[in-house]
Order: structure tokens, then sequence, then C-alpha cells
């Protein structure tokens, strides 16, 4: 795992990177988040303002019809009269075979938990590209490829299994280069050597803290450069209850103040991906948070502007892109955002004087209503109108009353 102000790289199957160099040469300029992005910044993994992958957008390809279960990798033989379970309820995207029993039903690992397992990963012609003797992973928290949190709550202690995951549960439409290609299935033979309870996060020094929420914090990126945005959510989720959880140990100065700037890049993050799923007032108050801890923050000024701008608020968002670009005028990106809304805002104004012309009635002498002797002319005022409507229908009772009299 790529530790904190470095660039994170490809990874095992348990906790893959987030790209690469030659990921980089992909982005996509168009994106608005690569110019905020300067070189040498300290917090070179912080993907908040680094544009996704081209191909990110393109859902995985579908299974093909005539696509075969993977090669059997070793030891798959012992296995041959246990039958596969299909992990998600009928779909075959994901099995899982038991090569070697466990010690029982109870003895499963539960959600939360830290467990260790023995993994060995091959692709479908039997090529091995990786292999773990003790690959430890907090079960439920998406840290490592889905196939592995979702059948590792099914295996019993000591079990051996076989997994069989379609490219969805593992690198998707991205692969992980060099080794593993675009869509591709994965055979994941996995032993459980262990499993115990989470450490308590009151108990953890600053330094534990900083590391453990770092982890979540780098994952969340992974799950950013593969556009699952959902996940990459819920990475950033966990590293924030990490950061804010109470303490019974004193922090030092300098962990109080590495703590606030990894809770600020996920709190970026987040925003960019609460964008990314059109959740603008989530994505909003994400922005707000990072301000009220730093209110010269170029990222959350410049995401703030962009999601009032996603909701039409241009004259809200206006200012605040001018205060981006006085904190760093040379900005190109901010440049252009700011163009654009003042037009927007411009074009905005024009259609709503034009909205406001027609509703008062202010009509142009080609379009007045031609004056008739047996009608009364359009341009009469309604409470003239009105009030002669109001003195007939008096005088009409006043006659019912005198007759009535009489």
């Amino acid at each position: 795992m790529a530790s904190s102000g470095e660039e994170p790289r490809s990874g095992s199957p348990g906790r893959a990177g987030t790209g690469t160099e030659a990921d980089a040469a992909q982005l996509d300029t168009a994106e608005d988040f690569e110019v905020l992005e300067e070189e040498g910044e300290d917090d070179e993994d912080d993907l908040s303002e680094l544009p996704p992958l081209e191909d990110v957008g393109r859902p995985p390809a579908p299974p093909r019809e005539d696509a075969q279960p993977p090669a059997q990798g070793a030891g798959d033989a012992a296995g041959d009269t246990q039958e596969w379970l299909d992990v998600l309820g009928g779909n075959g995207l994901l099995k899982k075979k038991t090569l070697v029993p466990g010690q029982g039903v109870d003895s499963r690992p539960q959600k939360g938990q830290d467990v260790t397992i023995r993994l060995k990963a091959t692709l479908e012609d039997g090529t091995v590209v990786e292999e773990d003797p003790a690959l430890t992973f907090t079960l439920g928290d998406c840290d490592v490829l889905q196939a592995l949190d979702l059948c590792v709550q099914l295996l019993e202690m000591g079990e051996t299994a076989l997994i069989v995951s379609d490219a969805k549960y593992c690198y998707g439409a991205q692969g992980r280069s060099p080794d593993i290609p675009p869509n591709a299935s994965l055979t994941l033979e996995v032993e459980l050597l262990a499993a115990r309870d989470a450490p308590d996060l009151e108990l953890l020094s600053g330094k534990e803290k900083i590391q453990l929420a770092n982890r979540k914090r780098e994952r969340g990126n992974f799950f950013y450069q593969q556009a699952d945005y959902v996940l990459a959510i819920n990475s950033y989720d966990i590293a924030l209850r990490i950061v804010g959880s109470s303490s019974k140990v004193d922090f030092s100065p300098d962990e109080e103040a590495e703590l606030l700037d990894v809770k600020v890049k996920c709190l970026n993050n987040l925003a960019a991906s609460q964008l990314k799923l059109d959740h603008f007032k989530a994505a909003l108050k994400s922005c707000n948070l990072v301000l009220e801890h730093q209110p010269g923050n170029i990222k959350a000024l410049f995401r703030k502007g962009k999601v009032l701008a996603q909701q039409g608020e241009y004259r809200e968002a206006i200012p605040i892109l001018k205060a981006a670009l006085k904190l760093e005028p040379s900005n190109k990106t901010i440049h252009a955002e700011l163009s654009k809304l003042v037009k927007k805002h411009a074009d905005q104004r024009n259609v709503e004087t034009e909205m406001y012309r027609k509703m008062l009635g202010n009509p142009s002498a080609a379009g007045t209503a031609r004056k008739c002797k047996d009608k009364l002319p359009w341009s009469i005022p309604w409470k003239w109108l009105f009030g002669a409507t109001a003195i007939a229908l008096g005088g009409v009772a006043l006659s019912v009353v005198i007759a009535a009299r009489n």
C-alpha cells in the first residue's frame, strides 16, 4: 500500500494501487481536476483534483455467453466432490468451492474483524499474478477485492477454498497494469488463517490512527480511479470516522496537524466523488467542512463553485470562484470555469428580464389590440375594470332591495 505523500502504485489483489505512470499518460485533459494538481505537491496521492482515466466511464464488459470457468488451480482435484456455491444467488459471476473443510460454521469471521488469509491469484490461463502468505484486512470495509470481501466471510477457520470471480468483482474494465488485463476473471485460492476483533480506535496512538486512516483513504483513491464512486465514498467515510473518533491517548501537535491533513484530503476526495454522482447537497456539505478548517483551500472553493453552478446558483458561485482565482491567479481551469459562469449568469438574467417583461404586460405598439366601439380596450387598467364591475353589481343589489320594499 502506498504511504501518505506517495503516488499509489499497482498492488496485490488484496490492496490494489490506484494507478501507474502509464495510467497518468491516459489522463483526460478536458477534466477540470487536472490543472488544480501542481508538480511537487506533498499530497500527490490526493486524487480529488486528478482526472479519471479516459475509459473509466465505460461499464465493465458483459460476461461472454461461451465463457467457461477458469482453469482449475493446484489442489482443485482434491475438491472435485464438493459443489460450487453461487455466492450471489444465481448469476454465476462469483462462485466458491471448498477444497479443505474448516472448523465449522461457528468459526466464520464477522464483519468488522481483522482477518488474515493466504492468497494465490491466477488468470484463466493459469498464470499466477499474486501470492501472499499472510494478507490482513478488515472484513466488510472494502479494503480488498470485492470477491474476497464477499467470500471470506463465508469461510470457516482453517478452510481452504477456490473462488472464481468475474472481472466485475476484481479489477473490472481497467485491469491492473501490467499483469492483469482489462475484464479479466480471476481464480483465487484462499485459506482463512486468523480472525480477531479490530483494534479499539480510542486506544490507537496518533501514528497508528494516521496510518489506518490513510489506508482507507488510499483505498478510496483506488475506487475513484476505477470510477466506482459509491465504494470510493464508502472508503472516505470510513477514513473520516477513524480521524474523528474519540481518543484516550494524547497526540502531539504534529500528529494533530497530520490528522487534520488526512481529514481535509478525505473531504476533498469525498466531494469529488459526490459530484460524480450528482449528489450536490452532500458535495456542498463536504466542501463547507473543508472550508471551516481551511478557508483558503482552493480545491474546496473550486468544487463549491462547481456544485452551486450545477444547481444553477450562478450568483452565489461566481464570487466563490473569484475568491479561488484571487488565491491562484494563474490557474487556467478556474479562469475558464469563471468565464463560463459569468456568461451563463448573463444569459440567465436576460431570460428572467424577458419573462418579467411579458408578465408585466409591456407589449410593443405593433402588438396592441384593435379598439372596438362595443369592447373595452385591453389596455384599460384592471383595477378600473374591477371597479366598474363592483359598481354595476352594487346597482343590481340596490334595485333588488327597492323592489322588495314595494
